[in-house]
């Protein structure tokens, strides 16, 4: 490796000797590979540029690949064509990976291939080392992640994966704006960490001389904005938590969030089916099709289980029966549940924790999950006929949680009794409780509508429409060791 490189880097002065700037400042393109591939035989004054990713000598001869973000464009390099000079430069000097612009001729070959026949060359840009040969197979998954560029250049999948965020991303900003929807901003900074049960990151802010936290959520900002009189905001939030890893968790990730005043959690359950269908028709043409690319069932209604019902159905526990942490610890201890540090847990994150271990892997086609304990629900709005029980639903898809929705807490009386219970908790040594918040107690105290909104991983959607198993796969530079 570092003997080609050193063997282009001499290469570099041979370009600036013969009067060719390695990097120029810019280039003159008319098409992209794509367009000028459309265009008829014959076309003149075509000018593409891109990476050359294969060529072939033969001669006075050459034919080569060059490729651009549309794709790529068989090139033709004949020395009559471009002159002695610049063909013994593109012979002798350019390399694979180096960017060229070229302008030409369109042509067909006698095999069929439409190429641009070269008129002039021009070198836009040296590459120090050379491309991988091979880039496949799990001994190769790291230096994806660690070099994505090369993942890019090397494999079209990747980049249809990444093709397929952005189209995600583009379509659910369209579909929201078209039901009224404003897209705002929030401070990633915050004074509290709020707005989820999580461990935050910690920073400090020199010049005010405090303790800050990157945001784990933009809940309590965005529900500010709903009490100052927009009644449907949404975010393309990027969140911060310092948890553990595993492929369907990381600790900067983006979530699209969004409230609407004077929903339940009921409608906001029946739009949310309505949004991601929508969604998937746009992406994929129909639901048929989403479902053939996914291997997932969209299509049919999308059933509603509470979550007390099938923590019974799956381990046998009651949840009824255990009013408090100690009591769900004993019960869990004699069914032999055991979950990860169990004695520091208050009865919510057990909840959480048991759900999650045994219930969660086993749900496949999408599944409205209702019923969550209010306790494993701090910031959602207490059932009218059920106080234990919250207004909330989630939607899991294949194992992963896709949606977290609440009808949410409105009342700021209940909700300091919350923050003081969560408070206490993270006294115990409960470090995802959230902590005692009194500018959003403030907000509230000013009068709030009824509210419902949720949160929705883009990662994991993406991911899951994708067919990875990895949030890395869809994140184009995951934070590494």
């Amino acid at each position: 490796m570092e003997e080609q490189r050193e063997n282009r880097v001499r290469k570099i002065d041979a370009l600036r000797r013969a009067g060719v700037n390695p990097w120029p400042d810019r280039f003159a393109k008319t098409h992209t590979t794509a367009q000028a591939r459309a265009l008829p035989e014959g076309t003149g004054g075509v000018a593409v540029a891109g990476r050359l990713m294969l060529v072939r000598h033969m001669g006075k001869l050459a034919f080569g690949h060059l490729r651009d973000t549309a794709g790529t464009l068989q090139i033709m390099v004949r020395r009559e064509a471009v002159g002695e000079e610049a063909f013994r430069i593109f012979k002798k000097l350019v390399d694979l990976g180096d960017f060229l612009g070229v302008t030409g001729r369109m042509m067909i070959t006698r095999k069929g291939e439409v190429t641009l026949e070269a008129e002039r060359i021009e070198f836009l840009g040296k590459a120090l080392r050379p491309l991988p040969e091979k880039w496949h197979g799990l001994t190769d998954q790291e230096l994806c992640y660690r070099q994505r560029y090369l993942d890019l250049v090397m494999n079209p999948e990747t980049r249809a994966r990444f093709d397929l965020r952005a189209r995600v991303v583009r379509e659910l900003r369209t579909l929201l704006e078209e039901e009224g929807f404003t897209e705002v901003e929030t401070p990633v900074l915050m004074t509290k960490p709020s707005g989820a049960l999580a461990r935050p990151f910690v920073t400090h802010h020199h010049a005010l001389d405090i303790d800050l936290y990157l945001r784990i959520a933009p809940e309590t900002y965005l529900k500010r904005l709903v009490v100052g009189g927009y009644e449907r905001v949404f975010e393309m939030a990027r969140c911060f938590r310092n948890e553990g890893m595993d492929p369907s968790h990381i600790q900067d990730f983006t979530m699209l969030e969004y409230y609407v005043a004077y929903w339940s959690y009921e409608e906001n359950m029946e739009f949310t089916e309505k949004l991601l269908k929508g969604l998937l028709e746009r992406t994929f043409g129909t639901l048929e099709a989403a479902g053939e690319a996914t291997g997932i069932r969209w299509s049919a209604a999308w059933p509603r289980v509470a979550l007390d019902d099938l923590i019974r159905e799956e381990t046998g526990v009651d949840l009824s029966s255990c009013p408090d942490a100690a009591a769900l610890r004993r019960v869990l201890g004699e069914r032999g549940l055991e979950i990860e540090e169990a004695e520091k847990l208050g009865r919510g994150a057990l909840i959480d924790q048991l759900y999650k271990k045994v219930c969660r892997p086993r749900l496949s086609d999408p599944v409205f999950l209702v019923r969550h304990p209010i306790d494993l629900s701090p910031l959602a709005r207490r059932n009218d006929r059920d106080p234990s029980v919250a207004d909330r639903f989630q939607l899991v898809v294949k194992g992963w949680e896709i949606v977290n929705a609440y009808s949410e807490l409105v009342d700021p009386l209940d909700q300091r009794r919350r923050f003081e219970e969560q408070a206490l908790l993270k006294a115990e040594g409960d470090e995802e409780a959230m902590a005692m918040d009194e500018d959003y107690l403030l907000a509230m105290e000013h009068g709030m509508p009824p509210i419902s909104g949720w949160g929705m991983g883009i990662d994991r959607l993406v991911a899951l429409l994708a067919g990875r198993a990895n949030l890395r796969d869809v994140i184009f530079f995951p934070l590494m060791r």
